[in-house]
């Protein structure tokens, strides 16, 4: 009797410390996913007051991935992104190549509508832009590839949203990704409704919804079991996406999905 409570007590310290291992993991990416075209850089008390956690955790993550390479200093108390992910990001990149046949549907869509082509996937609450074809247009409306955009906002976000699967495994992801939103009380409603919209119609529109004077146009990229991999669309200064012009975008762009599909590009699993 009294060896299995020691048996039982060793299996839930082990527990406990898994556990622990695990809630650092999850504290130490959240840091890291942080950092992004709109915060390169910061300060422990600004990342402390950002992620709501105590400041001692902050510090020693901080440490932790700094000694790791994946955070450094860049200036009196401030960390970017360390070069540790030099390495990752090669091999990221690699592994992601984007098959001709797809870069050259963007291509045409990109001529077709004379506005830059972009083409994204969802990770986590966030969308990534992998690939991008530039208009024809002297005034643009450009995204750097590789950029992480939040889902609360713009076309394709509300492209990617549609994939039942997703909201099946997450019932409440739109309501988490709308507490970002810098919109009223409410918002959450309002995005469920633009998805559901989204869905019935097979394409996405949006005005100024990320960016005050840009709009754009996206439909969804599906592999053979219908799942959404990927949303591909156009973006560009609002004017031009007016009631003459839309019809030939949305055209345009759900052509060029339904391309993409055909080829049986599969996109890239990212939860």
């Amino acid at each position: 009797m009294v060896r299995r409570v020691i048996v039982g007590s060793i299996g839930f310290v082990e527990r406990n410390r898994m556990s622990d291992g695990v809630r650092s993991v999850h504290r130490a990416l959240d840091l890291l996913e942080r950092f992004d075209d709109e915060h390169p850089a910061w300060t422990l008390a600004a990342l402390t007051h950002a992620s709501g956690l105590p400041k001692t955790t902050v510090l020693r993550l901080v440490t932790t991935l700094e000694q790791r390479g994946l955070v450094a200093a860049s200036g009196p108390g401030r960390y970017a992104i360390g070069p540790g992910f030099l390495r990752w990001s090669r091999l990221s990149s690699a592994s992601m190549e984007i098959p001709p046949a797809v870069r050259a549907a963007m291509g045409k869509l990109a001529a077709d509508s004379g506005e830059t082509a972009n083409l994204y996937i969802r990770v986590g609450r966030t969308r990534v832009c992998l690939a991008q074809a530039q208009g024809s247009s002297s005034v643009r409306h450009t995204i750097a590839v590789g950029s992480s955009l939040p889902l609360w906002g713009g076309a394709a976000s509300k492209v990617l949203l549609t994939d039942p699967p997703v909201l099946e495994a997450d019932p409440s992801l739109i309501e988490e990704v709308a507490i970002d939103a810098p919109r009223p009380d409410g918002y959450a409603k309002t995005l469920r409704a633009a998805v559901t919209e989204a869905a019935g119609r097979g394409y996405a529109v949006s005005h100024g919804e990320r960016e005050l004077g840009a709009s754009g146009v996206a439909a969804p990229v599906r592999r053979s079991d219908g799942r959404v991999v990927a949303a591909i669309g156009v973006g560009g200064p609002s004017p031009r996406f007016n009631d003459e012009r839309m019809p030939s975008y949305v055209n345009a762009v759900r052509r060029c999905a339904e391309t993409i599909s055909a080829t049986g590009w599969s996109g890239f699993s990212a939860a």
